[in-house]
């Protein structure tokens, strides 16, 4: 790496690591100092259990901040360099613009990429970490009384061999309303079995008044009907792991919303809310290299060299950005838009953006 790469990439970790903080405060004293407030007066929480709360919602907020903390400081390091017209003798040095925002795009894209690990390994586990501890120790809720859009799965090694899907699950009655169960060979679907009803004997779970389709070698239909008065349904679950076992969408890594979202469709049931979600994944953390890509040529300006106006500047833009995302996410998550496309289109709008000012700061 020469050392002008070197030189560019000091200037924009230090005010990468400075947005990081910065935002991820602003994020935890408008938000989550107020909830883990609530827990203590409301449930008389105990201090280990608001602080490992406050602790496990942290990386939700950080995967946030990735991007802000990257427009803040391409922002401020272009800005720096352009104030102190540093830009100009490496620009008469015969540097084009891009060669020398290069360093910081790189760095971006690694970001991005980062942070959808993070955003995979890391933060649905602590998200569903911090349920059970608002759950179970401070709520002091075990079991919620009603769930709705249960999906349950048993494996053989990396394969699905069964695959269950209910209307609803009252854990009161210990009751689960419209059943749907699929079982798997070799990956594929040989059988559904459907019921109106399944009730816990204490042992395992009886399905009642339901149906049984055995489908075709070939995957052309199905081969056998059968009904049935009662059958056992094939999860070996009891009540309270049912219950343990649902988890909000941004409790589950992508593996665990592609099972949700084939189950959900498997059911006939709109599975939109999973979808975004899934696709989500990806576009926020991607949006660390798109706010490069605008916040490097943007920075150019000599009226940005105070940091004031960069992080004044980046607030703006950070709020045009996840209005548009939060409209779009509302249109595919309804239905309007599709969920990739609803989820793609922030993302590019940015990049046309960026290429635009890119293309007018080289010319």
């Amino acid at each position: 790496m020469r050392i002008l790469d070197k030189y560019i990439l000091k200037s924009f970790i230090g005010p990468f690591l400075f947005g990081i903080f910065a935002f991820t405060s602003i994020f935890v004293g408008t938000g989550t100092l107020f909830r883990i407030a609530q827990y203590i007066t409301e449930y008389g929480a105990s201090l280990w259990s608001v602080t490992r709360a406050f602790i496990l919602a942290l990386p939700s907020i950080v995967v946030l901040t990735f991007p802000m903390a990257v427009l803040l400081a391409s922002l401020l390091a272009f800005g720096r360099l352009s104030g102190t017209s540093e830009i100009i003798v490496m620009r008469a040095g015969g540097m084009s613009f891009l060669r020398l925002a290069m360093p910081v795009y790189i760095a971006a894209f690694f970001i991005s990429i980062g942070a959808i690990a993070f955003n995979e390994y890391v933060v649905p586990a602590a998200n569903h970490a911090y349920q059970n501890i608002i759950r179970n120790e401070i709520k002091k809720q075990a079991e919620p009384p009603a769930q709705e859009h249960i999906v349950l799965k048993t494996m053989e090694g990396d394969n699905i061999s069964t695959l269950m899907y209910a209307k609803r699950y009252d854990s009161t009655t210990k009751l689960i309303n419209g059943v749907t169960a699929q079982l798997f060979t070799n990956g594929e679907v040989t059988q559904i079995e459907h019921a109106d009803t399944a009730t816990w004997n204490g042992t395992y779970w009886v399905m009642h008044n339901g149906v049984i389709y055995d489908l075709a070698a070939d995957g052309n239909g199905v081969e056998r009907t059968m009904r049935f008065k009662d059958q056992i349904l094939p999860i070996a679950k009891d009540p309270y792991q049912i219950s343990q076992e649902q988890r909000d969408p941004d409790e589950m890594t992508i593996k665990e919303l592609r099972q949700q979202i084939k189950a959900l469709n498997a059911s006939y049931v709109t599975a939109t809310k999973w979808e975004m979600e899934m696709y989500q994944r990806f576009t926020i953390p991607i949006a660390s290299f798109v706010f490069a890509l605008v916040g490097a040529p943007l920075g150019l300006q000599k009226q940005r060299s105070s940091s004031s106006i960069g992080f004044g500047l980046s607030v703006i833009i950070i709020f045009v950005y996840y209005g548009v995302m939060t409209f779009t996410g509302a249109l595919g998550k309804g239905g309007p838009l599709p969920p990739l496309v609803a989820a793609a289109i922030p993302d590019t709008l940015g990049i046309i953006a960026g290429l635009w000012l890119n293309w007018k700061v080289s010319k």
